[in-house]
This record gives structure tokens, sequence and C-alpha cells, in this order.
């Protein structure tokens, strides 16, 4: 059995990295874009088989939804850290602590998220400007959403712990399992049994249940260092507050980014539901670009953390720097291709050609520069890799949120448009990604003063 799981982990500290990045980045991307899929056929199906209006009551969800669950989000990322420290540094029994305690919070974490999300969810949508004719169903979809939070709390810190490792690939397979029932399942209840909005919303929670069964199973039946023994599990106080530190930054984060799109998806809704469906649509879209080059940052926590357990600092700065080159590239890539096609891709999810174009005007703000976005998300990434969480998160929050809201109340109260709304974007990434290579360097170079293996 331990052979059979070393096959699936990667020795980050030692050897030729580039091959080793992309060997771990591509079951990630894929398992990002799985998940995309799972949500996409959400879309589709509810755009083609319910109506313009159900879609958009789906896609006002979101920017919302993102709002509430990124703070635990984050917490995974504290787990993905510490995971890395230890296991690059072969601690094993701090490593099995971690474990126990990043599964376990993950699930505490589920139910408060479910309370929360189920409470708040119309008087928030009310907040948001909803529209009176997609509201209803946008209460219903995000309710039962939020009741699958656990699944998606042990599964997010579960692939945590293996993404740590160095393994991406049962991730993967869990979640290309799921993801055929939920597609399933999706079709069943919508078209089927016309449950609507509902019908998708149930499908998705089934399916995040079965995905996160898969990786506690896993993590159970393994024989190395990160095993999950689920009885008499419990938290370690050391480890949890390590977590929080390391992962509260990035959950913080991640809610400021969402406050801003939060704001900007309300300033879309006073456009009307039409101009909110395309832009669910196209955002659904550039969701397979934008996981295409996170998977990166994702890549570099891991990466940088493990090598920063082994004090191999120098190789930190040269995954950086590959993983600076590949998202550029696919980023260029993937963004401009999304935008060129955006018209066929676009009549996946509606074939009103009112939303179409909504979608298209959205895509060329936002794809043709995205690859902005993902070497912003990068110098994150491999600032969260060697323990520095609270910085990157105060250069977002400037750099990037604040500055969308100064101009939702300054250059888009001036010029009402939607041209005005969707640019802040590409400049907000740009100013932000500066400042996040500053801070790098500074840190880097710090490190490479206080010794330890500079191989």
């Amino acid at each position: 059995m331990e052979k059979e799981n070393k096959k699936y982990e990667i020795d980050m500290c030692n050897g030729p990295l580039f091959g080793k990045i992309l060997v771990f980045y591509v079951p990630l991307m894929l398992s990002g874009i799985l998940q995309l899929l799972f949500n996409a056929a959400d879309i589709v199906v509810v755009g083609r088989f319910a109506g313009s209006e159900s879609l958009a009551a789906v896609g006002a969800t979101s920017a919302l939804t993102n709002l509430i669950v990124n703070l635990f989000i984050g917490l995974s990322v504290g787990a993905n850290v510490l995971v890395a420290h230890f296991y690059g540094a072969g601690q094993r029994e701090e490593l099995k602590d971690m474990v126990q305690t990043a599964v376990a919070t993950a699930a505490i974490s589920g139910i408060v998220l479910t309370a929360v999300g189920i409470l708040v969810s119309r008087p928030a949508l009310e907040m948001m400007e909803t529209p009176e004719d997609v509201i209803s169903r946008s209460v219903l979809y995000m309710r039962i959403y939020f009741a699958g939070m656990p699944f998606m709390m042990v599964y997010n810190f579960g692939s945590a712990v293996l993404r740590a490792v160095g393994d991406t690939k049962r991730p993967l397979y869990y979640l290309f399992a799921a993801g055929v029932v939920n597609v399933v399942l999706n079709l069943i209840l919508v078209i089927v049994f016309s449950l609507d909005v509902a019908g998708v919303a149930i499908a998705t929670v089934i399916s995040q249940g079965i995905s996160a069964a898969l990786v506690v199973r896993c993590l159970v039946r393994t024989d190395s260092a990160y095993r999950l023994v689920l009885q008499g599990m419990k938290i370690a106080p050391d480890k949890l507050i390590k977590m929080f530190q390391i992962g509260m930054p990035a959950g913080l984060q991640g809610v400021l980014f969402s406050v801003s799109n939060v704001l900007i998806q309300s300033s879309v809704n006073s456009f009307g539901s039409i101009a909110m469906a395309g832009n669910t649509a196209a955002s659904n879209l550039e969701g397979f670009v934008y996981t295409a080059m996170n998977s990166f940052h994702q890549t570099s926590i891991s990466f940088c953390g493990q090598n920063y357990g082994a004090m191999k600092f120098r190789r930190v700065g040269k995954v950086t720097a590959i993983c600076l080159g590949l998202v550029t590239a696919v980023g260029l890539i993937m963004g401009n291709v999304a935008y060129l096609g955006g018209n066929v891709l676009l009549r996946l999810y509606s074939t009103d050609e009112e939303v179409i174009r909504y979608g298209i005007l959205r895509m060329a703000y936002i794809c043709v520069p995205y690859f902005l976005c993902g070497i912003m998300d990068v110098m994150v990434g491999s600032l969260r890799g060697i323990g520095y969480s609270v910085m990157p998160m105060l250069v977002s929050l400037t750099g990037a949120c604040l500055f969308r809201v100064v101009w939702i109340y300054t250059a888009f109260r001036q010029v009402p448009t939607l041209e005005c709304l969707y640019i802040s974007y590409p400049i907000s990434w740009a100013l932000t990604f500066l400042v996040h290579l500053a801070c790098f360097g500074i840190v880097y170079r710090r490190l490479l003063a206080s010794g330890g293996d500079r191989a």
C-alpha cells in the first residue's frame, strides 16, 4: 500500500523542477475544470431548459456564495501550507496532527456555513437588488446549495492535504466520478422532473457528497504519514492556531475580493435580467481560463511550501519564475481563444442574441488581459507557500478590492456603462501584481541571507 501511495506523491525538493511542476499542475488544472463543468452543467441545463430568468437566478447567487464561502476555503490554504512544511521537513508526528486538525475543522466549518447560508440568503440577495423576477428562485437555489457545505469543505481540505504531498491525480479521479453523477442528475431532475433551479442544486449537493466520501476514504486507507484516523479524531490547538494564522488572511483576502465582486454584480443587476444572464454565461466561460491559471497559484503554494520546509530557499525562487512563465502563456492563449470563440461558446448557455451580446462585451474586457490575474495569483501563492499570508492580503485589499470599490463610486458613477465597470478588473490586476512582485523580492532576499540549503 505504501508503494501504491508513493506513486502519487512528488518529490518537490530534489531534481529538475519544470517537469515535476507540469506533472503536478495538469491533474490539478483538470480537477478545477471538472468542478467548473459541474457549475456549467447547472447553468447550461437551466439556461436551455428553464429559461433566461432561471439562468439569471443561478448566476445572481455566485458572487454572494463566494463571499460567504471564501473565508473558510482560505483555511484550507493554511492546511495546505502547513502539511507541505511538515512533509518537506520530514516531521511525521506533526504531519499526522495537522491532517486530523484539518479534516475536523472542515466538518465543523461546513456545518456553520450551512446555517449561515440558509439564514442570510434572502436578505443578502435583496441588499444586492436582485430583480423581483428572479429572486425567489435565487433564494431556493442558494439554500439547497448551502446544505452541501459540509461535503464541500471536507473535500477541499482533504484535497489540500493530498496536494501538499504532491498528489493531484486522485482528487481528479474522485471529481470525475462525482461529475458524471452531477450531469446525469441535472438532466433527470430538470428535464424529466421539471425541478428548475432546485434540481441543479440537489444534483450539486449529491455530487459534492460523493467527492467528499472518496477523498476521506483515500486519507483513511493510506499507510503514509498523512493518514487520517477517524476514531478519536481531535483538533490540535497549536496546529489550529497556525492554520488560522496562515489561512485566515487568505480567507479574508477571498472575502474582500468577493465584496468587490458583489458590488460589481449589484451594478450589473441594475442593467436588468438579460444583462445579468449574459454576465453569468461569460463569467462561467471565464472560469475555465481562471481555473487553468489559478492551478499555478496552488502549484506554487505546494512547491514553495515543501522547499521552504526543507530549507531549500533558492528553489523557491526557481518555482516562482517557472510558474510565472507558464501562467502567462496559459492566460494569453486560453483567454484570447475564449474571447475569439465567444460567439459560439456562449450559445451553449443561451440562444438569446441580447444575452450573447452582453456576454461578449464582458469577455472583451476580462478574457483578453486575463494573464494579469494569473501572474498576480502566482505571486500570492509563492508568498503563502513560505508562510507569508498577511502581506498578500493587505496588498490585495489595497491594490484590487479597495481600488474596485473606489472605481464603482467614482469612475462608474461618472460613466455608468458596463464597459467602464469591467475595465476595473485588468487595471486592478496589474497594479496588485507589481506590488506583490516587489514584496516577494524583499522577502526572498531575506530568505537567502538567512542561510539554509540554497541548492
